[in-house]
C-alpha cells in the first residue's frame, strides 16, 4: 500500500514540476505513516511541509498542489485532506481493503514478499564466536536476531549469504589447548595444578580431557608439550564447534558458510593485505619493530598495530583481510553483528573499509546489547556445564526454541534484554508467544468447527466480503494490508522486532474480535466472510512468525 502510493505522490511531484507549479530538483524522499486515530485518514504525509523550506511556500499551498496533481482514477485513493500546518491526509477507497483479503488469500506464503532488495547480493556475519567455549545466551540473541534478519532480507528481495567466522587463531586457542592439556594431565595425576588465570574453567574442558584419554588412553604424557599444545588446540576446538554448530541447529540458526581466520593465514591473504597497504603508503614501522596501520586518517580516532613488535599479527590483521575478502567476493553490502562491547572496533573497521578503497558504508554493524536472564526475579548467573555463564542450550532446553526465539526479539537488538524464564514457561496470554501462536491455533480451530457444522469452506473465497461492514473488521484488514510494509520497514532498518511488534498487535486484535462477535452463525453469507478475514490472519501470523523462525501450531 505505501508503495503504491509513494508510486503515486512521486508521478505527481513529476507533473507539477513538468508544469511548473514546483520547482522541484530533485525529487525528495517520500514519507509516510499510519494516523494513530482514523479520522485522520488511513496514510498521511509531511511532504509538503518537507518542501517548504526549499521552495518558501507555505506548506497548505504546496498539499493542495499536490492534491490538484493527483489523477483521480489512481485505483487506489477516495479522498485528500489537509489538515493542520500541512499534513495531507489519504483515505483509501472501501474496494481496496476488501481486495487486500483476496490478495492475501491468493499469494498464501508469499504474501509480504517484495522485490525491495533487487536482488542485491548480501554478506551477513553472525555469531562468530570463538570455538574456545560453548555458546553463551549473549550469542544466542546475536544468532537468533542474525537468523531473523537474513529471513526478513530474504522476503524483501535481498540475496543473502550466511557466515560463520571461526576465529581459529592466535592467544586464545593456545589458551585452550594448555587448559585441555592440564586437565588431561590431572586426570592421571590429581597433583598436577591447574591455575586460576589463562584458562578456561568450564567442566566442558574437563569433558574433552576425558574424550581425549577414552580415545588414546596416556600416549600424550610422554610426549613434549610445545608438541601436544597444537594438537590439543585442534582437537578441542573442532569438537567445541560441532557443539555451537549442534547448538544453533536447536535453535533453527544455520550457516552458509564457516569461514576460518587460519586459513587467511595459510593462503598468504593477510601478508597480501599488508603489502597493498605498503603500497598505498598507510603503514609505518615504529622503533620497537611494530607495523602500524595509519587509521587515524581514515576515520579512526588512532593509529592501529598490525604487526607487534615481536613479529605476531594482531587480531585486526586478521579482521581487516576477511573484510577485504568479502569485498573481493562481490557481495553490495556487508553486515556484521557484534556483541555491544565492540563498538570502539567499528570505526577501526571502517577506516580499514577506506584504506582498501570502499565506502565505509557499504560495512554496517548492529551491535547486540547483553541478556539478563531472570528466575524468580532474580539473576541466574551461572550455569552447569560453563562453570562461568549459562549456555544456550540450557536454555533452549528449558523453554524450547520457539520461545527462546521469540523472547530473544521481543526488543531491539540495542536495548538490553530480561529474559524471563518463568514468563517464558507459562502456557498463558501472559507469555507474548503462547499468545500470538493461539491466535493461529484458535483460528484453525474454527475452520475445523466450520467443517464439522457443514459450512462450504469451498466457498470461502468468493464470500461476500461486503459483509465485513464492523470497525473492527476494517481495523484488522488494514493491519493485514500493512505487513508488507511492516517487512520492507524491518529490512530497511535492520530491526527484527518489528515482527514480533506486529504480531502481538495482530493477535491481540484477533482475540478482541473473536469474543465480540461470533465468526460461525445461520448467517452463511456473513459466516463465509469472517471466515475469509480470519483465514487471512492465519495466513499473515504464519508468514510473520516464518520470518521469525517460530512454528505456527494449528492446536495448542
Amino acid at each position: 500500500m505505501k508503495t503504491t502510493l509513494t508510486e503515486i505522490l512521486t508521478d505527481a511531484l513529476e507533473r507539477a514540476r513538468q508544469d511548473g507549479s514546483l520547482l522541484l530538483d530533485p525529487l525528495p524522499d517520500i514519507q509516510l505513516d499510519v494516523p494513530k486515530d482514523p479520522r485522520f485518514g488511513d496514510v498521511a504525509t509531511n511532504l509538503a511541509m518537507v518542501l517548504a523550506g526549499s521552495l518558501k511556500q507555505p506548506p497548505r499551498q504546496i498539499a493542495a498542489v499536490l492534491i490538484d496533481h493527483i489523477p483521480e482514477a489512481n485505483g487506489l485513493i477516495d479522498r485528500c485532506e489537509i489538515a493542520g500546518p500541512g499534513f495531507i491526509n489519504f483515505f483509501l477507497k472501501e474496494d481496496y481493503w476488501l481486495r487486500i483479503l483476496q490478495e492475501i488469500l491468493d499469494q498464501g506464503e508469499a504474501y509480504g514478499r517484495s522485490q525491495r532488495g533487487k536482488g542485491a547480493a548480501v554478506l551477513l556475519e553472525f555469531v562468530s564466536a570463538n570455538p574456545t567455549g560453548p555458546l553463551h545466551i549473549g550469542h544466542g540473541r546475536g544468532a537468533v536476531v542474525g537468523d531473523a534478519l537474513a529471513r526478513i532480507l530474504d522476503a524483501a528481495g535481498y540475496k543473502v549469504t550466511r557466515e560463520f567466522y571461526i576465529n581459529d587463531a592466535g592467544r586464545q586457542l593456545r589458551v585452550l589447548g594448555r587448559s585441555v592439556w592440564l586437565r588431561y594431565r590431572r586426570l592421571f595425576d590429581s597433583l598436577v595444578p591447574f591455575p586460576e588465570e589463562e584458562v578456561y574453567p568450564g567442566d566442558y574442558v574437563i569433558e574433552i580431557a576425558e574424550g581425549i584419554r577414552d580415545r588414546e588412553g596416556d600416549r600424550y604424557l610422554s610426549l613434549p608439550e610445545e608438541e601436544v599444545l597444537p594438537h590439543f588446540a585442534d582437537l578441542a576446538a573442532g569438537e567445541i564447534l560441532q557443539g555451537i554448530t549442534h547448538d544453533l541447529k536447536e535453535i533453527g540458526v544455520h550457516f552458509d558458510h564457516f569461514y576460518s581466520e587460519r586459513s587467511l593465514y595459510e593462503q598468504g591473504k593477510v601478508r597480501e593485505c599488508i603489502e597493498v597497504l605498503e603500497e598505498k603508503e598507510l603503514l609505518f614501522h615504529e622503533e620497537n619493530g611494530a607495523c602500524v596501520l595509519r587509521t587515524s586518517g581514515l576515520g579512526d580516532d588512532k593509529d592501529r598495530v598490525l604487526i607487534k613488535g615481536n613479529g605476531d599479527y594482531t587480531y585486526f590483521a586478521s579482521d581487516i583481510a576477511y573484510h577485504r575478502e568479502k569485498m573481493e567476493r562481490g557481495f553490495d553490502r556487508l553486515i556484521n553483528i557484534w556483541g555491544a562491547d565492540h563498538h570502539g572496533y567499528v570505526p577501526r573497521m571502517q577506516s580499514a573499509m577506506r584504506a582498501f578503497g570502499y565506502d565505509a558504508r557499504t560495512l554496517q554493524v548492529l551491535l547486540i546489547q547483553m541478556v539478563n536472564l531472570l528466575r524468580e526475579g532474580k539473576p541466574v548467573r551461572m550455569g552447569k556445564r560453563s562453570g562461568e555463564f549459562v549456555t544456550l542450550a540450557e536454555v533452549v532446553e528449558e523453554v524450547g526454541a520457539d520461545v527462546a526465539r521469540y523472547f530473544f526479539l521481543l526488543r531491539r537488538y540495542d536495548s538490553h534484554l530480561d529474559f524471563d524464564l518463568d514468563l517464558a514457561k507459562t502456557q498463558s496470554n501472559e507469555n507474548p508467544v503462547y499468545y500470538v501462536q493461539y491466535a493461529h491455533a484458535r483460528i484453525c480451530s474454527v475452520f475445523k468447527q466450520a467443517e464439522e457444522k457443514g459450512f462450504p469452506l469451498d466457498r470461502v473465497a468468493q464470500a461476500p466480503l461486503d459483509r465485513l461492514n464492523l470497525p473492527e473488521e476494517r481495523e484488522l484488514i488494514k493491519l493485514l494490508g500493512s505487513f508488507p510494509d511492516v517487512v520492507e520497514g524491518a529490512a530497511d532498518a535492520m530491526e527484527p522486532h518489528r515482527i514480533p511488534f506486529y504480531l502481538q498487535e495482530l493477535a491481540s486484535r484477533l482475540h478482541a474480535y473473536y469474543f465480540k462477535h461470533r465468526i460461525l452463525s445461520e448467517d452463511v453469507e456473513k459466516s463465509l466472510a469472517r471466515l475469509c478475514l480470519i483465514g487471512a490472519v492465519r495466513s499473515v501470523i504464519h508468514n510473520a512468525l516464518q520470518l521469525v523462525g517460530v512454528s505456527a501450531p494449528e492446536s495448542m
